[in-house]
């Protein structure tokens, strides 16, 4: 699970990066950017319940 959370933050720099570079694509920007931080956020939160699962044991 870690390894997709990994490559989808790759991915939506990449996304942000392009439409940084590319200004036709400034569009991508705030994708890349809500998509990165909604993917982020998502792994974190994923993270901190199956460490508190595990902690117990």
């Amino acid at each position: 699970m870690l390894i997709l959370v990994i490559v989808l933050l790759a991915l939506w720099l990449i996304m942000v990066v392009l439409g940084f570079a590319i200004k036709s694509l400034f569009a991508l920007v705030f994708i890349g950017i809500i998509l990165f931080v909604a993917t982020a956020i998502i792994g974190i939160v994923r993270r901190r319940k199956s460490g508190s699962r595990n902690s117990g044991v």
